[in-house]
């Protein structure tokens, strides 16, 4: 699991920069930030599911899902290229194109947070106050930059 886990850390790393330039159409790009976006609410969700109690607290399952949940919020950041605005049901709000200062500040303050998550995961109490923090980026960038 370790192995695995350091490979993803790799990998999620150098993805943005050559996703960046694989998105030979603005369909490739929305499809990517889609399922990035996805996955990673997937492993969020279970940590929101154990800091909420409606799961019990298991450090090892927390510690799992927060090292991933740190990897693959750098994921999505290279998704946003001019001309991924609009089409493919994206939800995204062309405020995220046109004020990029604003989104790629409230993208890198989810990135910190959620890079906190990991080292919190040891105890059930850290991570929900950490949890919190990063929930809240997440709920910043869909008031301003996502359309429900």
């Amino acid at each position: 699991m370790k192995r695995t886990l350091a490979v993803a850390a790799v990998l999620a790393a150098l993805t943005p920069l050559a996703a960046q330039a694989q998105f030979a159409k603005p369909e490739d790009a929305i499809k990517y930030r889609q399922s990035s976006f996805s996955v990673l609410a997937t492993h969020f969700g279970r940590i929101g599911a154990m800091v909420n109690g409606r799961i019990p607290y298991d450090a090892k399952i927390a510690g799992e899902n927060a090292a991933l949940v740190a990897t693959l919020a750098k994921l999505p950041g290279a998704a946003f290229p001019a001309g991924s605005e609009s089409g493919m049901n994206t939800r995204a709000k062309p405020e995220i194109w046109k004020d990029t200062a604003k989104f790629q500040a409230a993208y890198e303050k989810m990135v910190a947070e959620t890079a906190k998550l990991p080292a919190a995961a040891g105890d059930a109490g850290t991570l929900k106050t950490a949890f919190g923090a990063a929930a809240a980026t997440c709920k910043g960038c869909h008031d301003d930059f996502r359309r429900d």
